[in-house]
């Protein structure tokens, strides 16, 4: 077993209590705590199919609002990798149960240096099964899960990456969150529907703009993700195209993009397999750049990776905008 993954796979628990109590506690004067060179995490993904593109012979270089940047460390696929795998399952079971099955294919058949823990969104972030060796309790985890209560991931979704990046900052591993969801916005407790307030009012802004309680939830949601570091991958159950499940999806997709993730609808049971696989090997084959920032980094960071295999010029996929707030 990695010495850094014993590190980083403390208890998901106690890092969700310390989590909790950052979000939840006043602002109280705290003792200054050393400090560390600032610097972020950008996930990379090289897209280059070519059959003698070699991944790990591609040179990679960084830039941060049009400056060179130092890069610190680059974890490639053969590094260790979290999983944080979240189950906001609160329906159909011909939808689950293919899911569930998916699941626990892709985390049996994990390499070695990949591990995957198991939560549940329903009331707030509940874990399953912390990240370990032994894949039994998440799988146990997931088949044992019930399909009953509200979708959660709106709620917590600030939670989940909050989690991911304490893990990143306590050891160099890459951590990766999976929400798998068949969330209906009709189903959350808040209700994100924007009734009519005044039906005899053909003026009425509820009337033109139902989705804009969505809307506002994203844009919320989207701000506090944007100094958050680790990846968010979503797989979406059950695909509905009426005007507001269609707000919906569109706002998880940008959630998604805002991290360099992707968002994935199944629109049959088919599909499912499928989407779960993508995700699983595009989580496995991520890089984690570590960039060093200047001592007094600008808040809005605009960043730019380039590769070069040999003389040849690499495809990339990554994450281009961060706000900084020091950790």
């Amino acid at each position: 077993m990695h010495l850094r993954f014993r590190q980083a796979a403390l208890s998901l628990s106690a890092v969700l209590a310390v989590c909790a109590h950052l979000v939840a506690a006043p602002a109280t004067p705290e003792p200054p705590a050393p400090e560390i060179p600032p610097a972020i995490r950008v996930p990379v993904w090289i897209e280059d199919n070519r059959p003698a593109a070699d991944p790990f012979a591609v040179r990679f270089e960084a830039t941060i609002n049009g400056r060179p940047a130092r890069i610190a460390t680059a974890q490639g696929p053969t590094s260790d990798l979290i999983v944080l795998v979240i189950l906001d399952v609160t329906g159909d079971i011909s939808l689950v149960e293919p899911a569930k099955q998916s699941l626990i294919e892709n985390i049996s058949r994990l390499p070695a240096n990949a591990w995957a823990g198991v939560l549940r969104a329903q009331d707030g972030l509940h874990v399953l099964a912390d990240p370990g060796p032994d894949r039994k309790p998440a799988i146990d985890a997931i088949s044992t899960i019930s399909t009953n209560g509200t979708p959660g991931l709106f709620e917590t979704i600030d939670s989940a990456l909050r989690i991911a990046d304490a893990m990143m900052r306590t050891s160099p591993v890459r951590v990766a969150v999976l929400y798998v969801t068949d969330g209906n916005i009709y189903r959350y407790r808040e209700d994100y529907t924007n009734p009519v307030i005044n039906s005899s009012d053909p003026h009425d802004l509820s009337r033109k703009f139902p989705e804009a309680l969505i809307i506002e939830k994203v844009s919320k949601l989207q701000t506090t993700l944007a100094s958050l570091e680790a990846p968010l991958f979503i797989v979406h159950l059950h695909y509905r195209p009426d005007r507001l499940n269609e707000a919906y999806q569109n706002g998880l997709t940008t959630l998604a993009n805002e991290t360099a993730g992707e968002a994935d609808f199944a629109r049959s049971p088919a599909e499912i397999p499928d989407s779960l696989n993508h995700m699983f090997t595009r989580m496995l084959s991520g890089w984690s750049l570590t960039l060093a920032l200047p001592p007094k980094p600008r808040e809005n960071l605009e960043v730019k990776i380039t590769g070069h295999s040999g003389d040849t010029e690499a495809r990339l996929a990554w994450r281009s905008r961060y706000v900084w707030k020091r950790k």
